[in-house]
C-alpha cells in the first residue's frame, strides 16, 4: 500500500466503513452490484466481485483483485475526465 493512505486510514477502533451491499445475491447470479457508496472500504468478500461504481454521471464497472482489498471503492471510478492538449492544424 501506498504511505499516503495510511496516513489517512480511518481508526482502528471504528473499523471498516461498509454499506450493506447485496454481495450475495452477486455471487450467485453473477451480476454486478450497482452502488452509490463510493466510501465503503473494500473488503476480503468483494474479491472476484464486479461493482458498478457512481462517478456522479454514469456507472462505471470494475472488477475487485487482491491489491484493491483496504481501498475505497470510489478510488476506481474517476469522476473527472483527463485533460488533454488538442492544438489546431492552422
Amino acid at each position: 500500500m501506498r504511505p499516503c493512505i495510511n496516513l489517512l486510514r480511518r481508526s482502528a477502533w471504528k473499523g471498516p466503513h461498509v454499506v450493506p451491499l447485496p454481495i450475495a445475491h452477486a455471487q450467485k447470479t453473477g451480476t454486478p452490484v450497482r452502488t452509490n457508496a463510493r466510501a465503503c472500504t473494500i473488503l476480503p468478500q468483494f474479491v472476484g466481485l464486479k461493482f458498478e461504481i457512481h462517478n456522479g454521471k454514469e456507472y462505471v464497472e470494475v472488477e475487485i483483485t487482491d491489491e484493491m482489498v483496504g481501498s475505497k471503492l470510489g478510488e476506481f471510478a474517476a469522476t473527472r475526465k483527463r485533460f488533454n492538449y488538442k492544438f489546431s492544424k492552422n
